[in-house]
C-alpha cells in the first residue's frame, strides 16, 4: 500500500513543534539570562528549568488540546449515530447529496450512497459528512509523548551549549548553534513532510531569530 505524507501528520506535527520549541525556548531563556549575567551557574540553571518546565507544559498542553478535539469528534459521531437510527432515509439522501456536489449525477450518487452504507453506514457518514477517518483521528497520548520527548531532545542542545560554551561569548554561541539546530530540524521536518526544505529552513530560522533577539534585548535591558 502506498504511504502518503498525510499519514504522518499527527505525530510529525507534535514532534516538529516539540523539537523546535525545545531548541527555541531553552535557547531564548539561556540567552536572556546570559545577557544579564556574567557567570555560568544561573545560565545553566535557567536552561535546566526551562527544559523541564517546557517539556511538561508541552506534553500536558498537547494532551489536553488533542483530547478536546477527540471529545468533539466523539460527540459528533454519537449524534450522527442517533440520527442514523431515527431518520436513516434523510441521512441517506444527505450522503447522496454530498456525492452530487462532488460531480456525480443524481442516480449514481444515490447508488454510491446505498452501496457504501451497506458496508458501514456510520463510517461512511463520519468520513464523507464529518471528515473523520482513522488517519486523522486524534491520539492524545501519542501526541503528548511525542511533544514531551521531542521538546527534551531539542532542549538538550542549548543546555549542552550553556554547559560548555565560553561564558563571555555565551549569547553568540547560543544564537549561532541554535540557528544550526533549527535549520537541521526544519530540514528534517520538511523532508519527512514532503515540502520544500529551503522554505522550511528559512521559516524556522527567521522566526527563531526574532524570538531570540527580543529575549536577548530584554536580558540586556534588565541586566
Amino acid at each position: 500500500m502506498e504511504k502518503h505524507y498525510v499519514h504522518r501528520s499527527g505525530w510529525l506535527r507534535a514532534a516538529v513543534l516539540g523539537v523546535n520549541d525545545g531548541i527555541l525556548s531553552t535557547t531564548s531563556i539561556a540567552i536572556g539570562v546570559a545577557a544579564a549575567s556574567g557567570t555560568r551557574s544561573p545560565i545553566v540553571l535557567a536552561a535546566v528549568a526551562g527544559l523541564v518546565a517546557g517539556a511538561m507544559s508541552m506534553a500536558a498542553g498537547e494532551y489536553v488540546s488533542v483530547s478536546s478535539q477527540s471529545d468533539i469528534e466523539t460527540a459528533d459521531l454519537e449524534r450522527e449515530r442517533k440520527e442514523l437510527e431515527t431518520m436513516p432515509e434523510a441521512e441517506l439522501k444527505e450522503l447522496a447529496k454530498l456525492y452530487q456536489e462532488r460531480g456525480l449525477d443524481n442516480d449514481l450518487a444515490m447508488q454510491v450512497a446505498v452501496q457504501i452504507t451497506k458496508h458501514d453506514v456510520l463510517q461512511a457518514h463520519a468520513r464523507d459528512e464529518l471528515g473523520i477517518n482513522d488517519i486523522t483521528r486524534p491520539k492524545p497520548l501519542q501526541a503528548a509523548l511525542a511533544s514531551g520527548a521531542s521538546f527534551v531532545t531539542g532542549g538538550l542542545l542549548p543546555l549542552f551549549v550553556s554547559l560548555f560554551a565560553p561564558v563571555s561569548h555565551m549569547v553568540v554561541y547560543q544564537y549561532c548553534l541554535a540557528i544550526v539546530f533549527l535549520a537541521l530540524s526544519g530540514a528534517v521536518a520538511a523532508k519527512a513532510g514532503g515540502s520544500s526544505i529551503l522554505k522550511g529552513i528559512m521559516r524556522i530560522c527567521f522566526w527563531g531569530t526574532i524570538a531570540m533577539v527580543i529575549t536577548a534585548f530584554v536580558g540586556y535591558l534588565f541586566g
